[in-house]
């Protein structure tokens, strides 16, 4: 596989800065780093995005999940491994990511699990990662950059 240019974010100078201000806003919020990356990696293994699930198993071992939790993140729901904020904030990125895969995306009964652990500033933080995520994404596939090409 090629990619067919570089990354988006990178040819246009004032993308990247932005994103990266985002993610710094993300990692104030309060969230766990390890339940950060967790949704980042679910999220990109809906999308199918190679080079963000890469990375996303890289930066979460950085953040200390270990092997036997991210070999089991794409079923965490059979998987003893998770905490239930965790769970909760994996049904959140679930739901957040298929919009288009029922009528209510984001079911009152999803959200309200995941209020139960989190508070409002925890709260915009995963949404803000689950949306960047989803960016990245769409970025990398559309472009068909190649897993392990940013290091």
């Amino acid at each position: 596989m090629q990619s067919r240019m570089h990354n988006p974010a990178v040819v246009l100078p004032d993308a990247m800065p932005a994103i990266q201000t985002l993610f710094k806003a993300v990692h104030s919020g309060g969230v766990d780093a390890q339940t950060l990356e967790l949704v980042h990696l679910r999220v990109s293994q809906i999308n199918g995005c190679s080079a963000c699930v890469d990375g996303g198993a890289k930066s979460a071992r950085k953040a200390g999940v270990g092997d036997e939790r991210l070999a089991a993140v794409a079923a965490w729901r059979e998987a003893p491994y998770f905490t239930e904020p965790e769970r909760a904030a994996l049904a959140l990125a679930e739901a957040a990511t298929r919009l288009a895969d029922r009528p209510d995306a984001v079911s009152d009964e999803v959200w309200d699990a995941t209020a139960t652990h989190f508070d409002e500033k925890q709260l915009a933080a995963l949404v803000l990662m689950i949306g960047v995520t989803n960016l990245f994404n769409r970025l990398n596939a559309a472009t068909r950059q190649i897993a392990g090409a940013w290091g």
